[in-house]
Parts: C-alpha cells; structure tokens; sequence
C-alpha cells in the first residue's frame, strides 16, 4: 500500500471511531418526500439536488455538487496497484467473480461500469459474497468495511474529488440508494456515512 494513503487511512478510521454522525431522516407526507423539513421529491417528479440544509447526491440530479459526489463520476485514481476510472467501477468490478472481468470493469467509467454487469453470470446477492482479484469476501463483513475505506481514502488521492469534499458546507445525504446490505453493495446509509465522514475528516485536518 502506498504509504501516505495508508497513514491517512489510520488516521481516517481512528477519527470515525469517534464520529458522531447522524443520518437525515427522509420523511414522506402524503405524495411528497422531505428531509430537514425541505422538500426533497415532490410526488413522482426527479429527487431535489439540493436546497438551503442538504445536498442530495445523484448523477442526474440539478445542483452544484449533486453529480460530482456521485460514485458515478469519472475520478481516475489507483486502488491496491489497479487504475480505477470511477469509484462506481469498483462496486461494480467486485460483483464479478472472473478476474479478467473485473480487471474489465475497472477500467470504465461509472455509467460504463454499471451497464457491463450483464456480462456476469455470477449473482453475488445469493450468497452474499463479493470477490477481490479471485478473493471470496462477504459483503457483511468487517473486511469488507475496511476495503471500502480504503477504496475512498484511495479515492481522495484524486485532487479534484478531494477538493470537492473540502468545499462541501451541507449535510450530504443520497435518497436514491438503497437501504439492505443484502440488495446493494453499498447503501444508502454507509454512502452517506462515508462522504459525510470524508468532509469531516478533511476539515478537521484543516485542508
């Protein structure tokens, strides 16, 4: 491992040891979705991207900061000696059992990466297990926290991903994503937790 990415990822893990995060509730009236008393999603029209206390990360969302956040977004940055285009590619790359194709979906950009899943025979959501480079791990692990912590901190290595979080003043959250481990590699709630934690940590560190 690199060495300046893993002395900031033990400094990144001790800090959230101590993270008082708490995630937004989503809170539907009626037809409507609202969040920190602001409307997020008005019945069936597309979610809000941001307003004055939030902003709502989605690729296809209007605002500043909504489709720069996204996992989707093409950041070019190097994971455990791979070259990822976007941090989607890994969530999506670890979904295939076959090297080769994982190496394959590493190598696209998000929107790229989410489409070739098809090209999988291999369903993950059956047992629970994801691979890394051959490696069986379950998605409901600590190992896996722990990979996943170290794909963002790897992530933050970009400058322009990085100086976007640094920027960032609202409370992030994603109401898009999903909420069980056992239908998403990566949910709602730990993608909030992540991003939120990363601003944090960065500002604490007086980037």
């Amino acid at each position: 491992m690199n060495k300046k990415i893993e002395e900031e990822l033990k400094e990144f893990q001790k800090f959230r040891k101590n993270d008082s995060w708490t995630q937004k509730e989503i809170i539907q009236q009626e037809d409507n979705l609202y969040c920190d008393g602001e409307l997020l999603q008005q019945k069936d029209e597309k979610p809000i991207g941001e307003s004055l206390k939030w902003i709502n990360v989605g690729y296809n969302l209007k605002g500043e900061y909504s489709k720069v956040l996204s996992n989707l977004f093409p950041y070019t940055f190097y994971f455990k000696g791979k070259k990822l285009n976007s941090i989607e590619s890994f969530f999506q790359g670890i979904k295939m059992k076959d090297i080769e194709l994982q190496n394959f979906v590493f190598s696209y950009s998000g929107l790229e990466s989410n489409a070739v899943k098809v090209a999988s025979d291999y369903n993950w959501q059956e047992k629970g297990i994801i691979y890394w480079q051959g490696t069986p791990m379950k998605r409901d692990s600590r190992e896996y926290d722990e990979l996943v912590d170290e794909l963002y901190i790897s992530a933050i290595q970009n400058p322009l991903y990085r100086n976007i979080l640094k920027k960032i003043k609202k409370p992030i959250i994603h109401s898009i994503g999903k909420e069980q481990k056992e239908e998403t590699v990566f949910t709602r709630y730990e993608f909030e937790r992540m991003l939120n934690a990363l601003v944090a940590f960065l500002k604490e560190r007086n980037e």
